[in-house]
């Protein structure tokens, strides 16, 4: 039993913020059931490679999630949602302000059926403003927000990040707070609530450290001009054979090792001024110091017992072999409905209590329609009518 068994979700989000928001909810011990379009395409299915019928990010991202196909355009299609929204409490959804007020299932219209239903919707730029129907992607919301502004090198264009940071630290994890938060006010009041996630409000809060600095005093964070964005030491530095390190000894203990392990006296010199001209000294020095070295041979010099906070640059492949992530046990084989196990990104979070559960990969859409139809009452011959009139899509085994 997970940490948050007896929470039902509806999910009808797509693409990542939601899906990843209610993966972690399903790997805490919710019970998610996807609700999917079965004509709408998810981007997520088509990213390289497959993992037989399903794309391995799709899989990833719908573990322990169950899928019921439904055509929303259809009023059986309403009234199938109308009917589980008085078991599943909480619905998470990621389509444009009124979209689901137009399909007949918004919050206002679920909340009547269940008044203890939490309802969080994910959108770029929330319910109000401006912006609020505009479409828009993760380098979208960074930019907007003020965040790639000063997120490349100076005079040099802003760069796409590897990960996406809007989409995930500003649309999954605000939405989980948020539910959670919900169901913790639920619990004392017996209220339940709408909660607005806008991406770019949340990508915008994370500005905490600089934006702060030009509310109170007029600063413009500027591109490679801040203590963590290239304006110090605090940097990435090339080896010989053009691989890198990165090189964050911002204390003087650790600044201090670091001009051990280099080796070059001079370094001492420039260590512990905060002065612009001793920062960019020192950064020189450490970009000569590196590039004398091939990316093994500084490993070799760091062994596993520097603590002075350098570390190497790895690919993914790299990291997923590195004993830290081996000894977290951050891969886990996640089982597959028809056989065999997918290798998936584990839940990060340790539960001293109640560890996570890997139910299933994430399957094909609608696999488990009837399944789900019949939990909610619906006797065959029901079943059979509804999928003639084609609530399940043509496309759809059920």
């Amino acid at each position: 039993m997970g940490i948050l068994s007896g929470l039902k979700v509806l999910d009808f989000s797509t693409l990542l913020p939601g899906p990843f928001a209610t993966m972690m909810l399903a790997d805490m011990g919710a019970d998610v059931l996807k609700v999917e379009s079965p004509y709408r395409v998810d981007l997520t299915k088509m990213i390289e490679p497959m993992d037989g019928d399903v794309s391995a990010a799709f899989g990833h991202l719908n573990r322990s999630k169950r899928s019921l196909a439904l055509d929303l355009k259809l009023e059986e299609a309403r009234e199938v949602i109308y009917k589980l929204v008085h078991d599943y409490d909480i619905v998470v959804e990621q389509f444009r302000p009124g979209v689901m007020d137009k399909l007949g299932i918004g919050y206002e219209t679920l909340k009547k059926i269940n008044p203890k239903v939490i309802f969080c919707s994910i959108t770029g730029y929330g319910q109000t403003g401006p912006l609020r129907d505009k479409a828009g992607h993760d380098i979208n919301y960074l930019s907007l927000a003020g965040a790639a502004s000063y997120s490349s090198r100076k005079n040099q264009t802003p760069v796409p990040a590897g990960i996406q940071v809007a989409d995930l630290a500003g649309g999954s994890m605000p939405a989980i707070i948020g539910i959670l938060a919900a169901v913790y006010h639920r619990e004392q009041t017996s209220e339940g609530q709408h909660i607005d996630i806008s991406i770019t409000d949340s990508v915008f809060a994370l500005n905490a450290l600089y934006g702060s600095g030009y509310l109170a005093g007029g600063v413009e964070p500027e591109a490679e001009s801040l203590l963590l964005n290239g304006g110090s030491f605090y940097d990435y530095y090339e080896t010989k054979n053009h691989r890198y390190f990165s090189v964050g000894s911002l204390e003087p203990q650790f600044q201090a090792r670091l001009c051990e392990l280099i080796g070059d006296s001079k370094l001492k010199d420039l260590s512990g001024s905060h002065r612009n001209e001793d920062q960019q000294a020192f950064k020189k020095k450490l970009t000569e110091a590196f590039k004398q070295k091939t990316f093994e041979e500084w490993l070799t010099i760091l062994g596993d017992s520097f603590d002075g906070c350098v570390e190497p640059v790895l690919t993914f492949s790299e990291s997923v072999q590195h004993p830290q992530i081996k000894a977290r046990n951050l891969v886990v084989s996640v089982p597959k409905s028809e056989g065999g196990t997918q290798k998936q990104i584990a839940f990060p979070i340790k539960f001293s209590t109640q560890p996570v559960e890997y139910r299933f990969s994430g399957t094909q859409t609608g696999t488990h329609s009837e399944d789900i139809l019949k939990e909610a009452g619906f006797n065959q011959e029901t079943i059979d009518g509804l999928s003639n009139k084609g609530i399940f899509g043509r496309q759809v085994k059920s």
